[in-house]
């Protein structure tokens, strides 16, 4: 789950991480009394949405303007123009893509005076199977671009569970950012309470990009990006409780309440899989044969009747979907509950496009025939590859025949 800059920003200040005074607005017309709570005299109006690159977004709506997502206002007049510019405009940035994302909320910060800008973040390491931090002297740009053009300039640091965050690694990342002294000691302290936030709410990643030093010699966090592990939220019902739905997939949302593993792509064909392995390589063989999946969906092992009516309600509710592969492998997950979902699912929201249906494993001969027997124009797979490339056909041939 991911959460809004200001809202990481409280998170950070609960323990104790130097960030700049800020108020979040969600009507244009608290802008002014927001405004008026800062020092000033430089305020950044920021945009709040769950996607980077928004300083270079553009907004769709001419009257929004040509400034981008995060604005510097010379004027609390000024911070107020802006708010009602930007609040309830579209902003496209390179990670939103073409259809960009409308802003309902954003944040007026007090503006810094910035004499150098790092990039630091927390993330867990796959390859070591440790929290580690990642450091680099450019920081207030994409990470990507550094990645790919100066990796040199990155530097990955470790940190053993055993242990924890200690001492030689808030020196390890002063010292990968140049810094020393005053500045150094600083850093080491901002290191240590990041960590911590870290481990106590369970995060997956902390990004901090732009970590500033200000002309006074100030080490203050300018940026904060948050997300956490799903699967440990129920120990954290405050940070439950900061999830924007508008900021998500309405079928992600609708699968989350049925606990089914969902995430929209791209594609025309609606896949429903049991495991995520199974269901990766069903995305892997419908593009070999030159189509493309429109979601990754694993019902589980254990799903139920109910399960698999949600799901294939869900992959009918897409737009895009202009065919369905299920592809279930029963070992746990018996063969005859599936049979028995679509055959509810289909009854319930009809069916107007291609089905193929490959089953396999416990009660497969149960599940054809219920199948078999529904009189649903279902087609039937022996195999996997069997089933992508009758899929794959069926879409082809109800586009030729428009």
């Amino acid at each position: 789950m991911n959460i809004h800059e200001y809202q990481a920003k409280a998170v950070l200040k609960e323990f104790g991480v130097p960030v700049s005074a800020g108020v979040p607005v969600f009507k244009a017309d608290q802008a002014e009394a927001a405004a008026k709570q800062l020092p000033g005299p430089l305020y950044v109006v920021k945009s709040q949405i769950h996607a980077g690159g928004r300083g270079k977004g553009k907004f769709k709506e001419a009257a929004a303007g040509e400034k981008g997502g995060v604005r510097l206002a010379k004027s609390i007049a000024q911070a107020t123009q802006f708010a009602h510019e930007m609040l309830g405009h579209t902003l496209v940035t390179i990670q939103t893509g073409p259809a960009g994302k409308q802003v309902n909320r954003l944040y007026i910060e007090d503006g810094s005076d910035i004499e150098k800008e790092f990039y630091f973040s927390i993330l867990v390491d796959r390859v070591t199977a440790r929290v580690s931090f990642v450091a680099s002297t450019e920081g207030g740009v994409n990470i990507e671009d550094v990645a790919h053009n100066t990796p040199e300039l990155i530097q990955t640091i470790s940190v053993d569970p055993a242990t924890g965050v200690m001492p030689h690694h808030g020196r390890s990342v002063a010292k990968a950012l140049g810094l020393s002294g005053d500045q150094a000691k600083q850093v080491e302290k901002v290191v240590t309470h990041l960590y911590t936030a870290f481990v106590a709410k369970d995060m997956d990643m902390l990004e901090i990009n732009p970590l500033i030093v200000t002309k006074q010699g100030q080490i203050k966090c300018l940026d904060a990006k948050m997300s956490f592990d799903g699967n440990a939220l129920y120990r954290h019902p405050d940070i439950f409780a900061l999830r924007d739905e508008s900021e998500e997939d309405a079928k992600e949302i609708e699968a989350s309440k049925y606990d089914l593993n969902y995430i929209t792509l791209d594609g025309t064909i609606g896949c429903m899989v049991n495991g995520a392995g199974l269901a990766m390589a069903t995305m892997d063989i419908i593009k070999l044969y030159g189509a493309a999946p429109a979601n990754f969906l694993d019902v589980g092992g254990g799903a139920t009747k109910e399960k698999v009516t949600a799901a294939f309600k869900i992959i009918t509710a897409d737009e895009n979907v202009k065919g369905i592969l299920v592809n279930i492998f029963g070992g746990i997950m018996r063969c005859d509950v599936i049979a028995e979902g679509v055959i509810a699912a289909v009854k319930d929201v009809g069916l107007t496009v291609p089905l193929v249906v490959r089953l396999e494993g416990t009660n497969v001969e149960l599940g054809k025939k219920i199948l078999n027997e529904s009189g649903l124009n279902v087609l039937s797979a022996n195999d996997l590859d069997d089933a992508a490339q009758k899929i794959v056909a069926a879409v082809k041939a109800v586009k030729g025949s428009k």
